[in-house]
């Protein structure tokens, strides 16, 4: 489906994303599958308690019976009964760069993946479909390596302070001016780890008697930022403007609980790339929204800063929009850039604002002088002021292989949510043994494959996650491809019926939204 939006002319381009429904019967012989593996997992918990099958699972010692216990029970009994079975599919340990291909080491379980023993033995040249590798600058070798070796040799590994003390280089002056450079900003500022960049810095925008409007699939940095902000939240359904507008409308209408003031601020938060559904914001309409109702707009660009846009510059370029309309632009160096960290951009009230009242600028230690060099290196590349057109080539290289891999994977049968310019491609599971299926016999293979179940996502919809990058060549893409057929048709997971369902036209329940009270 090419679902167009026009609306009164936002969007230059069209908008091609949908999410096929799920066949009932799937739907139905997942939540049996559910049933099953649960049932099961009572039967084994009694087992366990008669001393009949051995427990393998960390307990209190006897004189800590009575305390309350660490985990909620079904926690438990999930990472007991559920995901045990199927742990062998995560924490795999790479032992070489996480370039096209890796190096893994083979690792065995000899009492169903309680416990794991390393048997020498190295695979080598796995492709790697799972790391966030976009524009393939996680290398060992080349301009990026050899400008982050130098800097290496004068500066050391370590800051061993923070900014505000003895932590501020040269090196971080320089990141910051080119980012906000490349972003089209006044300023910016770069901090050592993305997740605390949204943790710690919401807090510092909005607080009791604010009011947060969240996308229902926000990363957990933006959830937890949310959370110690003290704010109050409400989430709208995901992508979904006539949501978010009637939360806008209420909150102005209605103004705080109980007292009925207005807000101090309403802050909505979304993401560029929605990096479990492959989605892209809608970003046009919702600027639309903020300055209709006086609202501020925080955009996390983690997975599609470098990604999007004709330059890399990401969803804003992406969508043709001017970066003044968005108050704040985060966005995080691990992806595209191959590096470590995060940072904010906006206006220079907002960045020096944030310089003296973000806990991640005050108490945290400052970004490693090798890590600055391969951002500054990477994002040179990337604009081209290094001289050559290689970073250009690779945005091109990353938009072709994605329109490529999608419409292949489509073509072949299988149910894939997001947008077709989305670097990161979701390939429906479904059911629960499928799971740890997929990823064993991708492995077998000698492809390296990320699996998502619960509770990274909804019950019934667990998923194999593709994240394409510029370092994948269309013989890597092919052999990928023709193994991802092979293992389709042995697991029987060619659900598609290419009923496309476009997220505009999903019901909404009005009574999804959550409230924190004051």
């Amino acid at each position: 489906i090419h679902h167009i939006v026009h609306n009164g002319g936002l969007y230059k381009k069209p908008f091609n994303e949908a999410f096929e429904e799920t066949p009932m019967l799937v739907a139905v012989l997942t939540y049996v599958g559910y049933g099953v593996l649960t049932l099961f997992g009572y039967l084994r918990d009694f087992l366990r308690q008669w001393k009949i099958e051995k427990c393998q699972n960390a307990t209190e010692r006897e004189e800590q019976k009575d305390f309350v216990p660490l985990y909620q029970d079904f926690e438990n009994f999930y990472n007991r009964n559920l995901y045990m079975r199927i742990r062998d599919s995560w924490n795999r340990p790479i032992c070489s760069v996480p370039g096209a291909k890796v190096d893994m080491m083979e690792r065995v379980s000899h009492d169903y993946n309680w416990t794991f023993t390393y048997t020498g033995r190295v695979i080598k040249d796995i492709i790697n479909m799972g790391s966030y590798n976009y524009l393939g600058f996680a290398q060992n070798t080349g301009a990026c390596q050899e400008a982050a070796a130098k800097v290496l040799s004068q500066y050391g590994a370590g800051v061993c302070s923070t900014r505000q003390e003895m932590g501020n280089l040269d090196k971080h002056e320089e990141l910051e001016k080119l980012i906000a450079r490349f972003l089209g900003v006044e300023s910016a500022m770069a901090y050592g780890m993305g997740f605390a960049t949204n943790s710690m810095n919401i807090p510092a925008l909005v607080g009791k008697g604010c009011l947060i409007l969240s996308d229902e699939l926000n990363h957990a940095s933006l959830v937890l930022g949310a959370r110690l902000s003290g704010a109050t939240i409400r989430i709208f359904k995901h992508n979904n403007m006539q949501s978010l507008e009637k939360l806008l409308k209420d909150a102005i209408v209605h103004g705080q609980p109980r007292t009925r003031r207005p807000w101090k601020k309403i802050l909505i938060l979304v993401e560029g790339i929605y990096s479990m559904e492959g989605s892209i914001v809608r970003l046009p309409e919702v600027i639309a929204l903020k300055k209709k109702y006086k609202s501020y707009l925080y955009l996390d660009e983690a997975h599609s800063i470098g990604a999007l846009g004709p330059s890399g510059r990401g969803v804003v370029e992406y969508f043709g929009l001017n970066p003044e309309d968005v108050d704040v632009m985060m966005g995080t160096f691990t992806k595209s850039f191959g590096a470590a960290g995060g940072y904010i951009g906006g206006k220079k009230e907002l960045i020096d604002y944030l310089r003296t009242y973000s806990h991640s600028a005050v108490y945290a230690t400052s970004l490693s002088p090798p890590v600055v060099e391969q951002i500054i290196t990477s994002m040179k590349c990337i604009m081209g002021e290094d001289g050559t057109t290689f970073g250009k080539e690779c945005v091109q290289q990353l938009a072709e292989n994605t329109r490529y891999f999608r419409r292949r994977l489509k073509e072949m049968g299988f149910i894939i949510y997001g947008n077709e310019d989305s670097p990161v491609v979701p390939l429906m599971l479904y059911m629960p043994a499928k799971i740890g299926a997929f990823g064993r016999e991708m492995l077998k293979r000698n492809i390296g494959v990320v699996v998502v179940g619960f509770p990274a996502t909804p019950i019934i919809e667990s998923r194999a996650r593709f994240c394409l990058s510029a370092a994948h060549t269309k013989e890597i893409l092919d052999t990928a491809l023709k193994e991802i057929n092979e293992v389709g048709d042995l697991l029987q997971l060619k659900y598609s019926r290419h009923r496309l369902v476009p997220l505009l036209d999903r019901p909404f329940d009005e009574t999804t939204y959550e409230e924190t009270e004051d």
